[in-house]
C-alpha cells in the first residue's frame, strides 16, 4: 500500500532542494533553454507552480486543469516571469498543496486527473514527487536523472513500466540491471520480447524519455532498443 506520509516527506524535501537549485540561477538563464524541447527553464518553473494548484483542484473535487488550452496559456504566460517572482510562485503554490494535503480526508477515495485518468488519493503525492525530481533533472541546472534518490528511481521505474504494460504500439520487454537483477517487465503481449539491461538512470531515461533514451542499455536479446511513445 502506498504510504502517503512517506511520500509527502519526500515531496516537501524534493521541493527544497529544486528550491536551493533554483535560486542560484538569475533571470538570463530562465530563458536559456531545458532539457524539454521549446521549453525554457522559466516554463519548466511556471508548469510545476501551476501543477501544484491543479493537484489542489483534484484533492478539492475540481477538475485538474480548466482545459489543455487554459493550462498551456498559463504555462507560456508565466514562463517569462523574474527569478524572484518563479521562486515565491514556486514556494506558495507548494504551501497550497501541502496545506490540502493536511486536511482530513479519505486517502482511499479514487480522484480524477487529467485526460480521464483516475487514481487513489493516496497515489497523488508520489505523482507530485514525479514532477518535481523529473523537471529539476529538465532544468538543465546539473542535477541528473543519476542523482535521483534511488528509492524514488526504482519506484518511477516500476510506475512507467505499468504505464507501458499493454500497449501494442510497444513490443514486449523485460528490464534487467546491469547486475542481472530483474527490475520490471512492460510493453505489450505479442512478439518476442525484447531484454534489455543498463543502470538504474539509463532505465529510467528510456521509459521517461529523457537523458540518451535507452542509448546505453545493452540489448540482451532483441535487435534494437524500442523507441516508446511520447508521454
Amino acid at each position: 500500500m502506498t504510504d502517503h506520509v512517506h511520500d509527502l516527506a519526500s515531496v516537501r524535501e524534493a521541493t527544497d532542494r529544486l528550491l536551493n537549485a533554483v535560486a542560484k540561477l538569475d533571470n538570463a538563464s530562465l530563458s536559456e533553454e531545458s532539457h524539454l524541447p521549446g521549453w525554457t527553464r522559466g516554463h519548466i518553473l511556471a508548469h510545476l507552480a501551476r501543477n501544484a494548484d491543479a493537484l489542489v483542484n483534484v484533492f478539492e473535487g475540481r477538475p485538474m486543469y480548466e482545459s489543455a488550452a487554459a493550462r498551456d496559456a498559463d504555462i507560456e504566460r508565466d514562463a517569462g516571469r523574474p527569478l524572484e517572482e518563479h521562486l515565491t510562485d514556486l514556494r506558495d503554490s507548494a504551501a497550497r498543496f501541502l496545506a490540502t494535503t493536511e486536511r482530513d480526508q479519505d486517502w482511499q477515495r479514487t480522484v480524477e486527473l487529467r485526460n480521464g485518468v483516475t487514481d487513489l488519493a493516496s497515489n497523488v503525492p508520489f505523482r507530485r514527487l514525479v514532477e518535481v525530481e523529473l523537471h529539476h533533472v529538465d532544468l538543465n541546472i546539473g542535477y541528473e536523472l543519476s542523482d535521483l534518490p534511488e528509492e524514488f528511481a526504482d519506484r518511477e521505474i516500476v510506475f512507467l513500466a505499468d504505464r507501458w504494460s499493454g500497449r501494442p504500439d510497444v513490443p514486449p520487454v523485460t528490464l534487467r540491471f546491469s547486475n542481472g537483477g530483474f527490475v520490471a517487465r512492460t510493453g505489450g503481449t505479442e512478439g518476442t520480447p525484447v531484454v534489455l539491461s543498463g543502470a538504474r538512470d539509463d532505465l529510467l531515461g528510456w521509459l521517461a524519455g529523457r537523458g540518451l533514451k535507452g542509448a546505453h542499455l545493452a540489448i540482451e536479446a532483441g535487435d534494437a532498443v524500442p523507441e516508446l511513445p511520447a508521454l
